[in-house]
């Protein structure tokens, strides 16, 4: 469990943004370009930032919507994580289940990003045609003891750039993780029911203790 979230703060806190209008990448920066320099930008920050280390919310929400937010289609990976649901949500809605689902994100994850430490991420070769819109850029992390994990990412060309919006760590994909317990609490509340289940556990998560920085 430490380690899946361990991997999953290296790799879902791109998604630990408000969905909001932000500068896009440079639209001739390649994909995989895009996800490698973004990667190793976060894991450098936090390898070397204190405050980050120490599990610093604030700080952790800092780096995420300075480096991270401009790349990735937060929106649509909320809309994939609640199904054909989403469309039954009213403008409101939706709003508040990114900006719940933001909030969880960070906290969930900011604990084990304050861990990490001596990992590193080596991307394969990117296997796509020049003309596709929808690509998956394929890494591993290697870890300081144990077999290399498996990383990948889901990228779409946008008007703006590429941008990120599902990841995938040990064979599972984020998007699809959350699918399930999204519509289990829609099934019994409806989206206002799911939108309470997230404040709830942002509330639980925010008054919890920092993890100690080791």
């Amino acid at each position: 469990m430490k380690l899946m979230k361990q991997l999953l703060a290296m790799a879902t806190i791109a998604f630990a943004t408000a969905a909001q209008a932000a500068p896009a990448a440079p639209a001739t920066e390649a994909p995989d370009v895009l996800v490698k320099r973004i990667s190793q930008d976060v894991l450098d920050t936090a390898k070397t930032d204190k405050a980050i280390q120490a599990g610093d919310i604030k700080r952790v929400t800092e780096l995420v919507e300075t480096k991270i937010l401009p790349y990735v289609d937060f929106q649509r990976m909320t809309a994939l994580a609640a199904g054909r649901f989403w469309r039954d949500a009213t403008p409101d809605q939706q709003q508040q289940l990114s900006a719940e689902f933001r909030t969880l994100l960070i906290y969930t994850y900011s604990g084990a990003l304050s861990q990490v430490r001596n990992e590193t991420v080596e991307f394969k070769p990117l296997r796509a045609d020049p003309s596709d819109t929808d690509v998956e850029v394929r890494s591993q992390v290697n870890m300081p003891r144990g077999e290399p994990v498996p990383l990948n990412y889901r990228v779409s060309k946008t008007p703006t750039g590429w941008k990120i919006y599902d990841i995938n760590v040990l064979g599972a994909w984020l998007v699809e993780t959350y699918k399930s317990s999204f519509a289990s609490e829609i099934s019994k509340g409806g989206i206002d029911g799911l939108i309470k289940t997230l404040q709830a556990k942002n509330k639980a998560l925010a008054n919890r203790p920092a993890p100690k920085a080791k």
